[in-house]
């Protein structure tokens, strides 16, 4: 499944589309939210990423984050056109709390989200969830498999962050536009079933 650009020669919508949703991708500090929407976005990706300084050593746990210099400070933003009629807008949330003000302003108007976790650092995940229940945000869970260590199955991560049964739990890489693709296909979908 390959995406293209709305248009081939630039980055304006068509004329033929009737819906834009928004959709929040969200995780916590690391999880793989910026390399999601510059996957799937089909137009250069406007990003507020910063380099990490000494200041935030005692702040960001860089635990499990080999290599990680650089950090989400306001959000990520991409687009997806999935039919001539809808696109998507995918807007990338800070994942440390120090910026949860923001998500008060991000979650106004989202139609759901998708939630990226790690399966090796599950934990930093409630924190995360309590946000989207909190703001009574519809969601998916992304499994982002960076490598191929995490033991959990499917059932040990959903027992694990306490899902609904309805709720779906599917698996990606970030890096990758097939399963990335396939993660919001089931969140769309999902959140397609609520509204009929």
């Amino acid at each position: 499944m390959a995406f293209k650009p709305a248009l081939d020669d630039g980055v304006y919508l068509r004329d033929s589309v009737q819906t834009a949703a928004k959709i929040l991708v969200v995780g916590h500090f690391a999880v793989g939210k910026t390399t999601f929407i510059g996957t799937m976005s089909e137009i250069p990706p406007l990003r507020t990423e910063e380099v990490m300084t000494r200041a935030g050593e005692g702040i960001d746990d860089l635990k499990g984050t080999t290599g990680k210099t650089t950090t989400t400070v306001a959000m990520d933003f991409g687009r997806l056109t999935l039919s001539e009629k809808l696109v998507l807008y995918l807007f990338g949330t800070p994942g440390q709390q120090r910026f949860v003000q923001v998500w008060e302003d991000m979650t106004r108007g989202a139609l759901g989200a998708l939630v990226l976790v790690d399966p090796n650092r599950l934990q930093e995940s409630f924190p995360v969830m309590d946000l989207v229940e909190h703001y009574g945000i519809p969601y998916a869970i992304a499994v982002n498999r960076f490598d191929t260590t995490s033991g959990h199955t499917d059932e040990e991560i959903r027992e694990a962050l306490d899902l609904l049964p309805e709720t779906p739990l599917v698996t990606c890489d970030a890096r990758d536009q097939r399963s990335s693709a396939n993660a919001l296909i089931d969140l769309v979908r999902y959140l397609q079933s609520r509204l009929n």
